[in-house]
């Protein structure tokens, strides 16, 4: 499986379990993510959090930042992002600030093709949300950096994470083609609202949506 992801709901709690980090936003992102994922579990670059008696290893600072961050820009470009995790996002770079690999991680950033998206979340970090300056890798304080941030905060406070700040009753009153026409018309919505902020991921995370549900309609899902 292109994501090998899997979704379930164990009595009251909502399970997924993730056999890789992809984007679905273009193959320069998820061929980064691919490397850090090789690095992560084939050179062993991780780091452990004690819980207790027991040792959880989770990815290395230089590779937590990347996975992380390549998720906010999946789940912002399609579906909705809520604040906590930009918070969890800026709380990583906050702990690891002195530890992480800054020509590493722009490297990285520029490979996947989103240092203005990186550029844009940190002046929203920064300016809106408090974060220090000092530990927000490659901030700028641009007009449009900071006109990008509003852009930005005003998606995350309609959608909210997953869209679970919209409506979505139109899942459970209509059928399943008219429920496919509104999805495609609120992704496109979306889209074009996102274009005039990231215009060339923008239009690639909307082609990748098109061409997945294009794809479901012809396998009957």
């Amino acid at each position: 499986m292109y994501r090998g992801h899997l979704g379930m709901v164990i009595e009251q709690w909502e399970v997924e379990l993730h056999g890789t980090l992809r984007s679905g936003l273009g193959k320069r992102m998820d061929a980064v993510v691919d490397e850090v994922q090789r690095d992560t579990f084939e050179k062993d670059q991780f780091r452990v959090w004690h819980n207790g008696s027991v040792d959880v290893l989770l990815p290395s600072p230089d590779n937590d930042v990347i996975l992380v961050f390549s998720h906010i820009l999946q789940h912002f470009f399609r579906g909705g992002i809520g604040l906590r995790q930009i918070c969890d996002w800026c709380r990583l770079l906050w702990t690891y600030r002195d530890v992480i690999d800054l020509p590493l991680l722009e490297d990285r950033l520029r490979r996947m093709g989103v240092m203005s998206e990186w550029k844009a979340f940190g002046a929203l970090a920064v300016e809106w949300l408090g974060m220090p300056v000092e530990a927000m890798p490659f901030y700028c304080s641009s007009a449009l950096n900071r006109w990008k941030a509003r852009r930005i905060l005003a998606f995350v406070l309609e959608t909210g994470n997953f869209g679970h700040n919209r409506d979505v009753s139109y899942q459970r009153r209509y059928p399943y083609v008219i429920r496919k026409a509104i999805s495609l018309w609120r992704h496109t919505w979306d889209g074009l609202r996102q274009l005039f902020v990231f215009p060339m991921n923008a239009i690639r995370a909307w082609g990748m949506m098109i061409r997945e549900g294009v794809s479901a309609v012809g396998k009957g899902k």
